[in-house]
């Protein structure tokens, strides 16, 4: 099989993980608006002390332009003003010095006010933007930008709840076929005591197979219930994924050679990492069981992978129908299966690649996906050591979907 290299793979769904620095860009806000703030006091303070005499000089300049007279009623006020000149020179440019002063003491208050109550809107109206002064505009931005993430989380959430109701509809319709007939078939058993053992082994068969696929839709239904409602904990060990990638494939060849699909493995001869064996097991089992699935049949299914400074690269590449972008954007969304139709028979609870993300992840790792020209690409990256401990992720831990 030809490597995803040579095609035009160059669209990734899935992502890697971009950590952002939050403590430093917040720190960096307060720097630059300590600096604004303590260039405006200073440039006021500046102001302030220029203009006061320029405006003394002017009314100095203005009233000795006339005569005054001591009959006048401003007169005394004038004389008074004359003898103590300096004292209220000296006065103004206190007073106004402090005026100032607080003024800019205050003025952090005021902003503080207005981030309290564009936290309060954040909160209670997030559909409004967010409106603070000009020189809070870099966390005006930053606010917005987390109102649009939280509207799209929000919306994000609604969807997935909406497809998780949606599926739990369908599996409890799909739940009365195989149900009523597996009754159909023992009452007929239990009602004909005379029926022929070819055709009794017939019916049993057909019943037994029924109720295998009651049992999926309970898994089904099972792990849609308890979705969220248990976290997971990596348990590491060092282990050869090269050893365990071929194990995996060799337990899939029956399921392969029904569909005349083939598994070829081009792996080095060792590929030592830290990880959770069992998790990362779910991971491959997921993904290959998606690659026989939409496989295309008598294709080969191609596992690669290689370790680069630290950093191990797993490619599961199939021949299959090429997803269209809208949805392979999605494909690690909770609930989101490729058959959108009704009936569940065609795929899982849409949770396997949500699961596999979040396993991928909490090993440090990251997962996309790529197709094009009826070729499906996932590729995973993993550091080959765990050297951060990782929080609990909350994902299901029943069966693959």
């Amino acid at each position: 099989m030809n490597q995803a290299g040579n095609r035009n793979l160059s669209k990734p769904s899935g992502g890697w993980v971009t950590p952002l620095n939050n403590s430093n860009h917040a720190k960096g806000l307060h720097s630059a608006l300590s600096r604004q703030i303590l260039f405006q006091y200073v440039l006021s303070l500046l102001a302030w002390c220029a203009g006061l005499p320029l405006i003394t000089f002017l009314a100095v300049l203005l009233v000795s332009s006339r005569t005054w007279y001591g009959s006048e009623a401003i007169y005394p006020f004038l004389d008074w003003a004359r003898d103590y000149f300096w004292v209220l020179f000296v006065l103004a440019l206190i007073f106004g010095l402090f005026v100032i002063t607080i003024y800019f003491i205050l003025k952090p208050l005021r902003y503080v006010d207005a981030l309290v109550r564009a936290s309060q809107q954040l909160a209670q109206n997030p559909e409004r933007p967010i409106e603070l002064p000009d020189l809070l505009a870099p966390v005006t931005d930053r606010l917005n930008a987390v109102r649009q993430e939280s509207l799209r989380s929000a919306a994000a959430a609604r969807e997935a709840e909406q497809r998780k109701n949606d599926l739990i509809v369908y599996l409890a319709h799909d739940l009365k076929t195989p149900l009523t007939s597996v009754i159909g078939y023992l009452t007929l058993l239990r009602d004909e005591p005379q029926i022929s053992p070819e055709l009794r082994a017939r019916y049993t068969g057909i019943a037994l197979d029924k109720a295998e696929r009651l049992e999926e839709l309970i898994n089904e239904f099972f792990e849609i219930t308890r979705f969220n409602l248990t976290h997971l904990t990596l348990e590491l060990s060092d282990i050869d994924l090269t050893r365990m990638l071929e194990q995996t494939c060799s337990e899939f060849e029956p399921s392969f050679a029904e569909k005349g699909l083939r598994c070829t493995l081009d792996l080095p001869p060792q590929l030592p990492c830290e990880c959770d064996p069992d998790k990362l097991a779910r991971v491959f089992d997921n993904l290959l069981r998606n690659a026989n699935f939409y496989s295309f049949p008598d294709t080969v299914i191609h596992v690669s992978g290689q370790l680069n400074q630290g950093l191990i690269t797993l490619r599961f590449e199939n021949s299959g129908r090429t997803i269209p972008k809208e949805k392979l954007d999605r494909i690690f969304e909770q609930f989101f299966r490729l058959d959108s139709s009704r009936s569940t028979a065609s795929g899982g609870a849409g949770l396997g690649l949500a699961i596999a993300r979040e396993i991928v992840r909490l090993h440090g790792g990251g997962i996309c996906a790529a197709s094009a020209d009826n070729h499906i690409l996932f590729t995973i990256t993993l550091p080959q050591r765990q050297t951060v401990p990782q929080p609990p992720t909350v994902y299901p831990s029943v069966r693959n979907s």
